[in-house]
């Protein structure tokens, strides 16, 4: 699971992939389609859709001469949930934070108080 967290986090490293990504969530697309808002070449587009595929982010056929993308969510889903441990060390760590301003404030009143 890690090497395929490795492969899915460098293939998300860039923004025309994720670009690329973002589309397909939309439905399928080839990869001429892919390529067109980025003004690149189709073999520059496939050298993106074959990171994507590398990472199973992404499956891809033939139709006709076209090639046909599709994309494969779950690698997504894991690397969420892999995210997603980190969520309760950072609500702890926001948690101490916020304690500690409330504390700040409280004795910031009592010095305003008595002062």
């Amino acid at each position: 699971m890690v090497e395929r967290l490795d492969t899915t986090f460098h293939a998300l490293s860039d923004p025309t992939r994720r670009g690329m990504l973002a589309s397909l969530a939309l439905g399928e697309r080839s990869i001429g389609e892919l390529a067109e808002p980025y003004r690149m070449t189709f073999a520059g587009a496939a050298k993106h859709v074959k990171v994507l595929e590398n990472a199973g982010l992404v499956e891809r056929r033939k139709s006709g001469r076209q090639q046909i993308c599709t994309l494969n969510a779950e690698p997504l889903a894991e690397a969420e949930r892999w995210l997603k441990q980190w969520e309760h060390f950072w609500n702890s760590r926001l948690d101490q934070l916020q304690a500690l301003v409330e504390t700040d404030r409280n004795s910031e009143r009592k010095e305003t108080k008595n002062g």
